[in-house]
């Protein structure tokens, strides 16, 4: 037996050999257990790891999960997905056997999340709900693929919530341009806002841009990068897609605008980011108060996105070339902005009333 006590700490550890999936042998060592009982149960599931053996509990699985999915995910991403699991997965499936999770055991923790309430008595929405479905379904579908588990559970039971997201608003010129009259008393805000509503850029996107991206000779912004902030530090990463990657024309008078914003910043270099000193909090805080001191309706940051799209549409530009200029992984992405401008309804029909009202005269 691999399992050995430490005589001066008083502690146990495990000494074993494995064979990693080169076929090559390998040992493992692993200490600190206070019993020889945890030092077996750990030997016990790190075996089943090594096997693929899907008797291991649910605890155990993840550790592969999280070793063979990590790598190909962006670090935001997986930390998105490591929050759902943490908080909403494992402890309720955190010591079942992965091939003994049963439908009854899915339901019965679909219950508990579709029961949930917060201080103000709000349950989850039902995107969420969706969302942290399918992340539990996706692990099990992994253990289904690659370490021959019989069956989904998940899959069978079917998804909670839905896919309704969250309404999307939108800005007219007209109130964009009333709301950013208020807020140029803040510059730097103020061109921050400009670049998001007549570029439609991601917000993290904005944030990360340097003057190395503005080529003013041809009236473009280069977009390669994102921005965010991620446990106190400022973090730089490749784009949200590989689409995302893209080069942007803006109208002059942006281009113009963006030249008066960098001699404002006196020493900036061609990689320093333009809007270092912009927090995300201070966007939203900006953007509440601009939108009440200019009585427009208050809109995310994000819907200045979806204007830029929808005005684009209004303005007669097909799906393809919008997709291209925002960045999106597919045109279909692009249709859902198309209902966000009514008055395009009303041309129809007026132009459909031209065409047949001969025929009743």
């Amino acid at each position: 037996m691999p399992i050995y006590k430490d005589e001066k700490k008083g502690t146990w550890y495990v000494m074993t050999r494995y064979t990693d999936w080169q076929g090559v042998r390998k040992q493992k060592c692993k200490r600190g257990f206070g019993t020889k009982r945890e030092a077996q149960n750990w030997e016990r599931q790190f075996s089943m790891q090594s096997s693929g053996n899907t008797d291991m509990t649910f605890e155990a699985f993840l550790e592969l999960y999280e070793n063979d999915m990590r790598q190909r995910l962006k670090e935001s991403t997986w930390d998105t997905k490591r929050n759902i699991i943490n908080t909403k997965i494992l402890p309720y499936f955190k010591d079942k056997r992965m091939n003994e999770i049963t439908t009854k055991d899915v339901i019965a923790w679909q219950n508990d999340m579709l029961a949930y309430r917060n201080e103000k008595q709000e349950p989850y929405s039902p995107v969420y709900l969706k969302t942290l479905h399918n992340q539990l379904s996706a692990i099990l579908n992994h253990a289904v693929r690659f370490y021959d588990l019989r069956c989904n559970p998940a899959a069978k039971v079917g998804n909670m919530g839905s896919e309704k997201h969250k309404e999307m608003l939108i800005w007219t010129t007209e109130e964009y341009k009333k709301f950013s009259e208020v807020v140029m008393d803040k510059p730097l805000l103020y061109y921050a806002f400009e670049i998001l509503y007549w570029c439609g850029l991601r917000e993290g996107e904005m944030l990360a841009l340097t003057p190395a991206d503005l080529d003013f000779e041809k009236g473009t912004i280069r977009v390669n990068k994102t921005y965010k902030r991620r446990n106190r530090q400022d973090v730089i990463t490749t784009p949200k897609t590989d689409k995302s990657n893209r080069i942007i024309s803006m109208p002059k008078f942006l281009a113009e605008e963006l030249q008066d914003c960098l001699k404002m910043l006196y020493g900036i270099k061609k990689t320093d980011r333009i809007f270092s000193g912009i927090s995300v909090h201070c966007l939203y805080r900006e953007m509440e108060r601009g939108a009440k001191e200019a009585d427009v309706k208050r809109i995310r940051i994000h819907d200045l996105r979806h204007s830029h799209a929808s005005l684009l549409i209004n303005l007669g530009f097909s799906a393809v070339a919008i997709a291209a200029r925002m960045g999106h992984e597919n045109v279909e992405v692009t249709y859902m902005y198309a209902h966000l401008f009514p008055s395009k309804q009303g041309e129809i029909a007026n132009q459909l009333h031209d065409l047949g009202k001969g025929d009743f005269e």
